[in-house]
C-alpha cells in the first residue's frame, strides 16, 4: 500500500493549502534517503527540486495558476534529457552529459507543476530486462533484494514501489515498463506508439520505443499521460490524442457486453505453473464481471521475439552510431589516429550489451544478409500486426501474463543473454505492432509480485484505462 495519496487528492490539497509543494519534496526525499540501498536513483536533483517547490507555492500564495499537477514529485529515467543535472542513459558513454535541450514530455509535466525530484536507474541504453546491465549499480527489487527490479525502467518502477515519488517515467521498446511494473508491484502504462512524444528521449530503437508513466493505481497514471499525450512539432511520428482525453473516464461498473480474448500462445510452455494460475484466477474475475472470454490465438506470435531481436538490434545499431566520441560523449585522448580515436572512445565508453546489439545489428544490415534476415523480419512485423488487427475485430481486448518469470535472482541469467531475451516473450508483440498495453499488479506467489497484461487496438488507450481500473477494483 503506497504511502502517497492519488494524484488528485495530493494536487487539492496543495492548491488548499492543506500541505504545501515543500512539504511534498520533503517527503520525497526522505524516502528516497531511507531506501538508498536500493540502488533506484544515479543522480538527486534537491536544490533544484526545493527551489522549485518554493516558486510553486508563491504562486499559490498570490492567486496563480499552478497547473493540474501541483507540487507533485516525480522521477524520470535517466534517459529523458533534462536541463537539471546530467542525462546518462546508464552508461559510461555519457557519464557527464549535460542535455542542451530537454525532452518534451518532461516540460509538459513541469508546466503543470510537476517538481522533478531525480533520475532512475537503468541498463545501459535500456538495453535489458533487468537493469544489471547500468553502468552504475543494479537496482534491487523492493520486495526482495536478492531478486531484480525488471528492466529496462527498472529503476524508476522500484522508485514508485519504494515511495519515492508517486509517479515515474519510464520508456519502453520491447517491455521495458511493464516487465519491471510487473516485478515492482505498480501500474506500468505502454500507450500506443506515436501517443507521447520521444523528442529528447536517448534513442534505442525507433519505431519500437514508446514513453510512458509507472503509478500506484491506473488514475494517476491516466492523468499523467494526459498531461504528456498529444502532438509535438518536434517528433514527426506523432498521433492525435484522443478527443475526450485520458484523464476523466467514467468508471465501468461491469464489463457485460465486453469480449475479452485470451492469447493462448501465451500460456503454455515456458510459463511459471504459479503465474498460470493467477492468470487464469483474474480472467475467472472478468468473466464474472461479466465480460464474454473468447480464446484467441495468433499464428505468428510466436516469432515475435525473434523479429523483435533482429528488428531492434538493427535499429540500435544505427542509433548508437552517433556516438563517436567527437561531438559529445566519453573520449579517449591518448588515441594516436582517427580510427584509434573510434575504436578507443566506442570499446570504453559501450558496455558488453551495447556492443553485443551493434554487432547483431550491423550484421544483419550488412550486405548478403539483409534480405535474409531484416527484410524478413519486417514482413513477419507486418504479418503480426494484421494478425493483431483481425484478433481484435472479434475481441475488444487481449490478455496475457506480462513476464513467463517471477523476479529472478540478481545475476541468475547475465551470463546467458539468450536466456534474459526469452523475459520478453510476452511484451515485445505490442511494441511491433505499435498497440497500447498495460501491466496491472494482481498480488503476490511467493512473496514476490506478479503482474497482468491487457493490450487494446491501436489508438484505443482510453478505453484500455477504462477496463484496467475496473480489473485494478478486483486486487486492492
Amino acid at each position: 500500500m503506497s504511502n502517497w495519496p492519488s494524484i488528485d487528492v495530493l494536487v487539492k490539497q496543495v492548491k488548499s493549502g492543506q500541505v504545501s509543494a515543500k512539504d511534498l519534496v520533503d517527503k520525497a526525499f526522505s524516502f528516497i534517503d531511507k531506501n538508498r540501498h536500493f540502488n533506484v536513483l544515479i543522480s538527486e536533483l534537491k536544490e533544484q527540486a526545493y527551489a522549485r517547490a518554493t516558486e510553486i507555492d508563491n504562486k499559490i500564495k498570490n492567486g496563480q495558476d499552478v497547473g493540474r499537477l501541483a507540487g507533485i514529485p516525480f522521477i524520470a529515467k535517466d534517459n529523458f534529457l533534462t536541463f537539471d543535472g546530467y542525462t546518462t542513459a546508464g552508461s559510461n558513454m555519457l557519464r557527464n552529459f549535460k542535455a542542451p535541450y530537454q525532452a518534451t514530455s518532461i516540460t509538459r509535466l513541469l508546466d503543470e507543476g510537476a517538481i522533478l525530484v531525480g533520475k532512475a536507474n537503468l541498463d545501459a541504453f535500456a538495453h535489458g530486462a533487468s537493469t544489471e546491465n547500468s553502468d552504475f549499480m543494479i537496482t534491487k527489487n523492493p520486495f526482495n533484494e536478492t531478486r531484480v527490479a525488471g528492466g529496462s525502467s527498472g529503476g524508476s518502477a522500484a522508485a514508485v514501489a519504494l515511495d519515492m515519488a508517486p509517479f515515474s517515467l519510464g520508456s519502453d521498446t520491447g517491455g521495458s515498463i511493464r516487465t519491471p511494473a510487473s516485478f515492482c508491484n505498480v501500474v506500468g502504462i505502454k500507450p500506443s506508439y506515436g501517443l507521447v512524444s520521444r523528442s529528447g528521449v536517448v534513442a534505442m530503437a525507433s519505431s519500437l520505443d514508446v514513453i510512458g508513466p509507472l503509478t500506484n493505481n491506473v488514475s494517476d497514471g491516466a492523468l499523467i499521460l494526459d498531461v504528456m499525450s498529444g502532438p509535438d512539432q518536434l517528433d514527426s511520428t506523432m498521433i492525435e490524442k484522443d478527443k475526450d482525453g485520458y484523464g476523466n473516464f467514467e468508471p465501468l461498473k461491469d464489463l457485460k457486453g465486453v469480449k475479452i480474448g485470451v492469447l493462448n500462445d501465451l500460456m503454455n510452455e515456458g510459463l511459471n505453473d504459479k503465474i498460470k494460475i493467477r492468470t487464469q484466477e483474474v480472467i475467472d474475475s472478468l468473466k464474472k464481471l461479466g465480460a464474454e472470454i473468447v480464446d484467441i490465438s495468433i499464428p505468428s506470435i510466436d516469432l515475435s521475439l525473434a523479429v523483435y531481436y533482429i528488428v531492434c538490434p538493427a535499429e540500435v545499431s544505427s542509433n548508437l552510431s552517433r556516438y563517436d566520441g567527437i561531438r559529445y560523449g566519453h573520449h579517449d585522448d591518448s588515441a594516436v589516429d582517427l580510427e584509434d580515436y573510434y575504436l578507443k572512445s566506442r570499446s570504453e565508453g559501450f558496455g558488453a550489451e551495447a556492443k553485443r546489439r551493434i554487432m547483431i545489428g550491423t550484421y544483419v544490415l550488412s550486405s548478403g544478409y539483409y534480405d535474409a534476415y531484416y527484410k524478413k523480419a519486417q514482413q513477419v512485423r507486418t504479418k503480426l500486426i494484421n494478425e493483431f488487427k483481425q484478433a481484435f475485430s472479434a475481441v475488444d481486448f487481449l490478455v496475457s501474463p506480462v513476464s513467463p518469470d517471477l523476479p529472478f535472482k540478481i545475476g541468475e541469467k547475465t551470463d546467458d543473454p539468450l536466456k534474459m531475451y526469452l523475459s520478453d516473450v510476452m511484451t515485445v508483440a505490442a511494441n511491433l505492432t505499435g498497440i497500447p498495453a498495460i501491466s496491472l499488479p494482481v498480488g503476490m506467489i511467493d512473496d514476490l509480485p506478479v503482474g497482468f497484461q491487457i493490450m487494446a487496438p491501436f489508438k484505443a488507450d482510453r478505453q484500455l484505462l477504462q477496463v484496467s481500473e475496473i480489473v485494478e477494483r478486483q486486487f486492492k
